[in-house]
């Protein structure tokens, strides 16, 4: 398994030894933690993105499953709709739906602001995006540290903060630097000393797209990510402090009918609406609201045997929470489509991945994520039924006794089930 990570390790190094970027670290100055917040918890919360429910036993990750055998695991994790990388990140450190939290989907439409919404692009820093309170913001308020090697929002000023040490996104700092840093954070003076620390994995969803979720990429993406865990388990022990871990994923990983997509229904008009989307989810806005109804008749029509739903934004089924009464409603289109699985969208005509996601949770199991967690604030040798993700929020606050009065849609049943009672 250490040659399996060395290897990796390497490749990973020579793929991006070319590349300029800023790997700078990030610090806000003049924070401390209070008196009171020195002495309560330390958590390390994980994300491998897109490492299915079932992938440590499917391909045998003996460290986390190890690890999780000692404290607590979940038959799985449910993602929010839909199942995509951007809002379930958002929307387990804020415990909120994405129509609540802002983040409707990886790259979207907002009406009021006239623009989109990408991933990719300068959008992914601006806080404008961003709704809720997500836990890092939570912990600077109350005076307590964070840290980031990454996640979705860390990047952005949420209301008014940044974690004290972040970290803008690329993936070309080795996982040994950021094990490293994770160490050095941790022995830091206590009053400098972050107690939420994020740390993010790209690796599983990058190879689960290219090659598929059977695939041999996939296994050595997941055998990579349970050796670096396990590595930074280690090198944590040596700052002398017990660190409670939590090891999740945003959603799973399927291999739909690529073969036989469904091109762009002949009811969209390119000229009345504004497209945005491909492959699970395309959401059309309206450029005068007398083209919905006729539109939304005459795709219903097409769907029938296309194998996809349609959905007026007033009608979306109340199970998505992804409706019309909700707060980001400006960034919901006026007619959604959905494709049924194993179907998919391909409007532009290119070539497909093998791998997908973002289906409806509830309707296709590939779609949940992974949920582990161990250290001394959690419960030894405990298994719990699927849970949706958006009860990490309440769970990890509660561990780091962290209050909030305002509302959730996650609720402490989690923390309830996982944690040790003080």
């Amino acid at each position: 398994m250490k040659k399996l990570f060395t290897l990796l390790l390497c490749i990973a190094c020579s793929l991006t030894a070319f590349s300029q970027v800023d790997t700078t670290q990030k610090v806000i100055p003049g924070r401390r933690n209070s008196k009171e917040q020195q002495s309560k918890p330390y958590v390390i919360l994980i994300s491998a993105d897109g490492f299915r429910y079932d992938y440590a036993q499917k391909y045998n990750a003996t460290h986390l499953q190890e690890l999780s055998n000692e404290g607590v695991k979940a038959s799985s994790m449910i993602p929010c709709f839909p199942s995509v990388t951007f809002p379930n990140h958002y929307s387990m450190v804020t415990g909120l739906y994405p129509s609540h939290e802002g983040l409707v989907n990886n790259s979207f439409y907002d009406r009021k602001l006239n623009t989109f919404y990408s991933y990719k692009g300068k959008t992914a820093s601006d806080s404008t995006w961003y709704g809720g309170t997500p836990l890092w913001v939570l912990a600077e308020q109350q005076q307590m540290l964070s840290a980031s090697f990454y996640w979705v929002g860390s990047e952005a000023q949420i209301k008014g903060l940044y974690p004290t040490y972040y970290y803008k996104y690329n993936d070309k700092i080795a996982i040994n630097d950021r094990i490293q840093t994770v160490v050095n954070w941790l022995k830091l003076p206590p009053e400098k000393r972050p107690h939420l620390i994020t740390f993010y994995f790209p690796q599983v969803d990058h190879e689960g797209h290219r090659h598929g979720p059977d695939s041999k990429e996939v296994a050595d993406a997941v055998h990579f990510v349970d050796s670096a865990v396990y590595e930074l388990t280690k090198a944590v022990k040596t700052t002398g402090l017990n660190v409670n871990y939590v090891f999740v994923s945003d959603h799973g990983m399927t291999h739909p009918d690529v073969d036989h997509p469904i091109s762009i229904p002949a009811g969209i008009d390119t000229s009345k609406f504004i497209v945005s989307g491909d492959g699970i989810l395309i959401e059309l806005y309206a450029k005068n609201p007398d083209n919905i109804q006729k539109t939304y008749e005459e795709l219903k029509k097409d769907s029938k045997d296309k194998g996809y739903e349609v959905y007026l934004r007033v009608n979306i089924p109340a199970k998505l929470h992804y409706g019309k009464s909700d707060d980001w409603y400006n960034r919901i289109g006026d007619i959604l489509l959905i494709p049924t699985w194993p179907k998919v969208f391909n409007l532009y005509n290119r070539k497909l991945d093998p791998g997908w996601h973002g289906y409806d949770p509830g309707m296709v199991k590939d779609m949940h994520a992974t949920f582990f967690a161990w250290g001394p604030a959690f419960k030894p040798n405990t298994q719990i039924p699927a849970f949706p993700n958006i009860d990490i929020f309440p769970m990890v606050s509660q561990l780091l006794g962290l209050n909030y009065s305002f509302k959730v849609d996650g609720t402490r049943e989690l923390a309830h089930e996982v944690l040790i009672k003080k």
